[in-house]
């Protein structure tokens, strides 16, 4: 099966695919959700302190953490979330996230 014409060739390139934009979006609904009290629980309260690293690698005993890498490591978690709120924006943010970048 050959790539579609436009789309780039995750597995070639990155050209063309604004992953660390994308993933900063994701978080940011992400958050609509973990920062409300009533939505959030201990799993999304850590999930937050791993947010706050973020960039940060002398926090993190040398190791620079950053969006992508959290969407990835946590996408059946974020998926979860989003499909119990029917967040279909999100949700459709996410997979394209997975199919280019993940």
């Amino acid at each position: 099966m050959k790539p579609e014409e436009n789309k780039p060739d995750r597995y070639v390139s990155f050209a063309g695919i604004e992953g660390d934009k994308n993933s900063r979006q994701l978080i940011a609904m992400l958050r609509r959700y973990i920062d409300d009290p009533e939505k959030s629980n201990p799993f999304w309260e850590k999930f937050k302190c791993k947010l706050e690293q973020v960039g940060r690698p002398d926090q993190n005993g040398g190791r620079c953490l950053d969006e992508l890498f959290l969407i990835h490591s946590y996408i059946n978690n974020i998926r979860e979330l989003f499909e119990e709120y029917e967040d279909w924006t999100a949700m459709t943010l996410l997979e394209q996230i997975e199919e280019e970048s993940c």
